[in-house]
């Protein structure tokens, strides 16, 4: 059991050896779930919105009826075996 004194911000240190177990690095985001009385702190280890602006759109606006029908067309020739 280890122990850490909150500050008058709300903010608690997580010691150490806990940091090293999780994996956890600066930076990261870590989640707080409750358990009845008890908090159980987990990693987040990136979700699908972080990628969110990674690729930038060939063009603004992206026309996505265009982008599907190419993809439809991509599919079909795949499926019939011309891909």
């Amino acid at each position: 059991m280890l122990e850490s004194t909150m500050t008058r911000k709300g903010q608690v240190t997580i010691p150490k050896a806990i940091r090293d177990r999780l994996g956890v690095k600066e930076g990261e985001k870590v989640l707080f779930v409750m358990r009845g009385e008890e908090v159980v702190l987990k990693v987040v280890k990136g979700t699908i919105l972080d990628l969110r602006g990674s690729v930038q759109p060939s063009a603004y606006p992206e026309d996505f009826e265009k982008i599907r029908q190419s993809v439809k067309r991509s599919v079909a020739k795949k499926v019939a075996g011309h891909g």
